[in-house]
């Protein structure tokens, strides 16, 4: 449950904030469940990796879509959703998830 929480709860907070949180759903399953299971652990650190740096790019792309209509930001916000969405679905069957295009900010 927290595992798929990590992955969905990521795409979920990137949805309801136009990318910017998230990273919160994987950052309380790892904080609340990392140090008691290394299968929690390894996911929400992938999960909270990702989320980071494209919450990151979606921060900086609102400042600079003021002039583009948003238009970059909306597809930082989909690739979040979609990978979040592969992520989970991938773990209930109880495989790893690699997250393309992210960055290794937690370890």
């Amino acid at each position: 449950m927290w595992v798929l929480g990590a992955h969905l709860g990521g795409a979920v907070g990137a949805l309801i904030s136009f990318g910017l949180l998230g990273f919160v759903a994987p950052l309380v399953a790892y904080l609340a469940r990392g140090n008691q299971s290394p299968t929690v652990r390894a996911h929400a650190q992938a999960a909270l990796n990702f989320q980071i740096t494209w919450s990151l790019i979606a921060f900086v792309l609102l400042f600079l879509g003021w002039c583009l209509l948003f238009l970059p930001n909306i597809a930082v916000v989909v690739m979040q959703i979609v990978f979040g969405i592969i992520a989970a679905l991938r773990a209930n069957e109880g495989r790893h998830y690699r997250y393309p295009m992210s960055a290794s900010l937690i370890k």
